[in-house]
């Protein structure tokens, strides 16, 4: 399908794979989108702003790369950030269409419905787009698809205009009259006020008063605050709503100035904010900020996950705010047709940027449209034929985040000697697309069914979000696939006995490697030399320093696991590995916080005892300082102790160690690599024996239990 992306300051219409069906989404076949030209022209033009000059205006995310290069080292630093600034970014976030497919826990919605979208995550200038249900309203049928693809744009406004709280007879004034000025101005009027607007051009003035505008002031008719005081006698507005984009600290003390006593300011726009105290101090005038589309905006819960705002609480959410700007619509009481000034097919989005970067009369709307096209739907796009060498492991990434891109692809790059990248999959298309691109690989999907059935592919790695692991590995063995997968294995025991079933019962030669990668690390490797060696059981001490993540991250949620399930699970892994021995007890205590900030679930003590009678204790804190080594380990046997710190650096006492010492840590994830094409290649057992693979996860769920 086509899609439009910002790359370098340009538009540019790409050949992605389409997007499949998910869990709480609807796909919807887009008819129209709008462009918003304020913020999406703001966006071509910081694209194209030199990456100095970036670094600059954006010191928190130099902070970030240089905290990158401590972590993983300046070439990895390198290729991710290359990878940002080529993939281009997906721009739009209003549009309308028709329903192609529903998903899971979706009501109300059937395929064929006229919907119309909203979100910069997912209401993209694209044919296909996926859309959670909260972001979604059915459109009706006196509205047309261009008018509904104006749906974010008035519910903005919309929003803007609630703030405000107005009663009937107040005057407003709104300052900036573009297009969501100009729909403030209509929501005004249909809301019983008096409206009063300025702008720096005349005709946007002119096109407000034929919408209902009361009076228009242009800066020739004199100081704007003087005229507001006139036509109120002198009292002042009630409120002003501010539409305006500009770097001016002026408007809003301007929009202070035009209020009356106890009067109110609505800031929509995005304006200068050095407030000046005698603005509005002495007047007891009140400031509110509008939130884009309403409330539910910007909470991951309301607008991924579903969750609906009960309407005793909250009268108007993002998704009511829509539905209601397109009952205005229908019954003829807000008109955004007439602000739509062209229509470009998708295939000419470049050449409609481009007059809008040129023109110095910049449009108020400009609506992109979708002509049918059979191929559309295409989950799979061709970018190189490499020819297939025997000699290597022709591999399938799965899961193109950050993890991917930053840690396993740049590896799988070093090793070409090893493998060949055939595919990578992601759900998203443009991200499919991008990351295929700049790692060599044949093709782009969005259909991991495609990848199982490519019979050219021996070998995926799996690096989604961690409920749909389990899942996964299962669909790949039964294809006859390797698979490395990354931690966790699964996140629940019946995921965890139905793997174990898979190789109980049937005969197969697929490989399956948990992405534990520590024990594959040199220093792990030394250590198991001299640990192996041992005549009496070991005491093994591990301090995880993890660092907080807010507890509203997805890893905290069903598809992370939690912490303990989707990471700590790689210590029990090297209590497994060092210790090569079955588990006899599991025993875990956690804090218990006095505030919501931490959690028990990732601040806890486990004590795993073995067999062979080693006892070894794992400490997993979100409550330490980044400053001090995120994971240390102490072992203590026949009359000799190690100390690893942080993958960086070994120290024995009472022996003599290999010298492994390191500027970043290093963890294993290039090894584990390696040794997995060797299995592939070999025909040798699985590099981590399966009941230590599945020990390591059972050992996580008993802690579970305990915290």
């Amino acid at each position: 399908m086509k899609q439009v992306l910002i790359k370098k300051g340009q538009a540019i219409v790409e050949e992605i794979p389409t997007p499949q069906v998910e869990k709480n989404k609807i796909l919807v076949k887009v008819s129209h989108s709008c462009i918003s030209i304020g913020t999406e022209m703001s966006g071509v033009r910081t694209s194209a702003t030199p990456l100095w000059k970036r670094a600059i205006h954006e010191p928190q995310n130099v902070k970030k790369v240089f905290s990158m290069i401590t972590t993983s080292g300046l070439e990895k630093t390198k290729q991710i950030v290359k990878g940002k600034l080529e993939s281009g970014n997906p721009v739009g976030y209003s549009a309308a269409g028709i329903v192609l497919g529903v998903g899971d826990n979706i009501k109300g919605i059937k395929i064929g419905d006229r919907v119309a979208c909203a979100g910069a995550q997912c209401a993209h200038h694209a044919e296909i787009i996926n859309v959670p249900r909260n972001l979604l309203v059915k459109i009706p049928d006196s509205v047309s698809f261009q008018e509904a693809s104006t749906v974010t744009l008035g519910s903005i406004a919309m929003q803007g205009v609630r703030r405000a709280e107005t009663t009937l007879g107040e005057c407003f004034v709104v300052i900036g009259l573009g297009v969501i000025g100009q729909i403030t101005v209509q929501l005004l009027k249909a809301s019983g006020c008096k409206v009063i607007v300025t702008d720096l051009d005349k005709n946007r003035i002119e096109m407000a008063l034929r919408n209902g505008a009361d009076v228009g002031i242009h800066p020739d008719d004199g100081l704007d605050i003087d005229v507001v005081n006139r036509i109120t006698n002198g009292i002042g507005a009630d409120g002003v709503i501010i539409t305006a984009a500009t770097k001016s600290n002026a408007v809003v003390s301007t929009a202070f100035k035009m209020c009356r006593r106890k009067g109110r300011v609505v800031l929509v726009g995005d304006v200068g904010l050095h407030l000046n105290r005698s603005d509005f101090y002495e007047k007891e005038i009140d400031f509110f900020i509008s939130t884009s589309y309403g409330p539910g905006r910007y909470d991951s819960k309301y607008e991924e996950k579903g969750l609906e705002y009960p309407v005793a609480y909250v009268r108007w959410t993002e998704n009511r705010n829509m539905q209601e700007v397109l009952e205005l619509i229908a019954k003829r009481k807000l008109n955004v047709i007439d602000m739509v000034e062209s229509i470009y097919s998708i295939d000419k989005a470049t050449e409609a940027y481009e007059t809008l970067k040129i023109s110095d009369k910049k449009p108020l709307m400009v609506l992109l449209e979708y002509p049918e096209n059979e191929n559309k739907i295409k989950d799979i796009v061709c970018i190189n034929k490499h020819e297939f060498n025997k000699a290597r492991v022709t591999i399938a990434v799965i899961g193109a985040g950050g993890f991917a891109k930053g840690m396993h692809l740049p590896n799988i790059n070093k090793l070409k000697n090893l493998y060949q990248l055939e595919a990578v999959m992601s759900r998203t298309g443009h991200n499919a697309m991008a990351v295929a691109k700049q790692f060599g690989a044949n093709y782009a999907t969005t259909n991991y069914n495609k990848i199982l059935e490519d019979k050219n592919i021996d070998a995926v790695l799996i690096a989604t979000r961690h409920n749909l692991h389990a899942g996964m590995v299962i669909q790949a063995l039964k294809a006859g696939k390797h698979v490395l997968v990354e931690k966790p294995l699964a996140i629940n025991e019946t995921e965890l006995q139905e793997i174990e079933r898979y190789y109980e019962e049937g005969e197969n030669t697929s490989i399956l490697l948990t992405g534990f990668n520590r024990r594959h690390s040199k220093s792990l490797q030394e250590i198991y030399k001299h640990t192996s060696k041992r005549t009496n059981p070991m005491i093994i001490n591990y301090k995880m320093n993890a660092g907080h993540i807010h507890l509203d991250h997805w890893v905290h949620t069903e598809e992370g696991g939690g912490r303990n399930i989707g990471e700590a699970c790689h210590i029990y892994d090297v209590f497994n590995f060092l210790t090569d021995a079955k588990v006899t007890e599991v025993s875990a205590t956690s804090i218990q916080p006095q505030n919501e900030f931490y959690s028990s679930k990732d601040n806890f003590v486990a004590t795993i005892r073995y067999e062979d009678g080693s006892v070894a204790n794992l400490i997993y804190t979100a409550m330490g300082n980044s400053n001090y080594p995120k994971e240390t380990m102490e072992i203590f046997f026949d009359g000799k102790m190690i100390f690893l710190d942080d993958y960086k650096k070994i120290n024995g006492y009472g022996m003599k160690l290999a010298n492994i010492e390191s500027k970043i840590s290093e963890k294993g994830q290039l090894e584990e690599i390696k040794v997995f094409a060797k299995a592939i290649k070999d025909g040798t057992d699985f590099p981590i024996p399966l009941w230590q693979q599945v020990q390591a996860m059972r050992i996580a769920f008993e802690v579970e239990k305990g915290i």
